[in-house]
């Protein structure tokens, strides 16, 4: 049965603004902005808002009984905890989409929902517009699904886009990135992989039905990429993109890191460029099948978060299905990779404790390596080819024909 909706809004920023924006031209939402809180009353914004409706205090949402959805698009991680949790203690569903808030804490927030008998739904957090979490929840059983894979964030790809596409230096393309608000004047979270890893976390709680936190995930981002590297990829005819992945290596084993990544013209994802995710999902059944859009913006992600509040309309809750399955496959770091390590004085070869090398190279410039090695290793060597002179990118040999 439908039910009309009454939203307290945490949050006027790009996103809360494109909320607003978005549920206004959503005729058949049946839903309602009563509240909106704010941190700073006085801020000029972009849109048109009645300033009643606003206030700087967080109860004056959270007690009133009127309001029935709570949706929260802060960008503090530590303010959307508090805000989240004391929603579901008090019975009121929530719609999210702060990514690094909901990895961190998923198993705790899985526990409120059950305990308070109430819904956090988080489709935005994961790849913007892409509907890869309710799709993943819904329609994939995790004994058939053998591996998610994708960019899942704009911003480094749009700089790597520029790089390979249009051949601006790395440094430029960064520069532009945040010049256009892909990328924030502290770059960090997106270029080094953090919100790629957290977005993974999330999307294997649905895929597989199994929590692994953030600190045991090996992941590796852009910010040493060298011109070298860019050079080596262009004469392989390959780009390097930053990759998520969580891959079932046996039927009760699966393996999950984010590394940029060799990817050659025949990969779906060779063609996601700019600010753009695109996410793959394969299985025994059905090869492979490709989800494409927008992953980040203003009206992206408000539009995802609409789609989680008309979900709630039908009283709509992630089920958390696959936690319940008795033969979960277990994580797994003993597993091999194949990689590409540049380095210059750092002495790689002899460091890291590779199980074959299949090529390597020296010259005045910079040198590189290939080789065969445990995740395990490179998780235990994560001080070292954090080095500023060394550069490491996975060669996919997972399900590569």
């Amino acid at each position: 049965m439908q039910q009309n909706i009454n939203i307290g809004l945490f949050g006027l920023g790009v996103v809360g603004q494109g909320i607003v924006s978005v549920m206004a031209r959503a005729k058949n939402a049946h839903a309602e902005i009563k509240r909106i809180c704010v941190r700073d009353l006085t801020k000029p914004r972009d849109i048109s808002i009645d300033s009643s409706i606003l206030t700087d205090n967080p109860d004056e949402i959270l007690l009133d009984s009127d309001i029935n959805l709570i949706v929260e698009v802060v960008d503090n991680a530590e303010a959307s905890y508090g805000i989240v949790t004391s929603a579901l203690r008090r019975g009121i569903p929530v719609v999210s989409g702060n990514k690094a808030m909901i990895a961190r804490h998923l198993p705790e927030l899985i526990a409120l929902q059950r305990r308070h008998n109430t819904a956090l739904l988080y489709d935005a957090s994961s790849c913007g517009s892409i509907p890869v979490i309710r799709n993943l929840e819904e329609y994939y059983d995790n004994d058939l699904l053998l591996e998610v894979k994708g960019i899942l964030n704009g911003s480094s790809n749009y700089i790597l886009s520029r790089v390979f596409d249009h051949g601006e230096p790395y440094d430029e393309a960064l520069r532009r990135a945040q010049q256009l608000g892909f990328a924030e004047s502290d770059p960090s979270f997106d270029i080094e992989g953090f919100d790629s890893l957290f977005k993974l976390i999330i999307i294997t709680v649905h895929a597989l039905g199994v929590y692994v936190p953030p600190t045991d995930i090996f992941t590796y981002g852009i910010t040493n990429i060298h011109d070298s590297d860019i050079r080596y990829a262009r004469e392989k005819r390959v780009k390097i993109k930053l990759v998520a992945q969580v891959v079932k290596v046996s039927p009760l084993t699966f393996t999950m890191f984010v590394m940029p990544e060799f990817v050659s013209p025949s990969r779906y994802i060779y063609s996601v460029d700019d600010e753009y995710n695109g996410v793959v999902i394969r299985g025994e059944c059905y090869d492979r099948q490709f989800m494409f859009g927008k992953g980040a913006g203003s009206l992206p992600t408000a539009s995802s978060i609409l789609s989680d509040i008309m979900a709630r309309q039908h009283d709509y809750r992630y089920e958390y299905k696959k936690m319940a399955y008795p033969d979960r496959p277990e994580y797994s770091t003993d597993i091999t990779l194949r990689v590409y390590v540049r380095y210059s004085t750092t002495d790689i070869p002899s460091l890291l404790p590779f199980t074959r090398i299949r090529e390597k190279y020296i010259s005045d410039e910079s040198n590189y390596v290939i080789g065969d090695i445990l995740l395990s290793d490179l998780i235990a060597n994560r001080p070292l080819l954090s080095s500023p002179d060394t550069f490491l990118a996975n060669i996919p040999i997972f399900f590569e024909e």
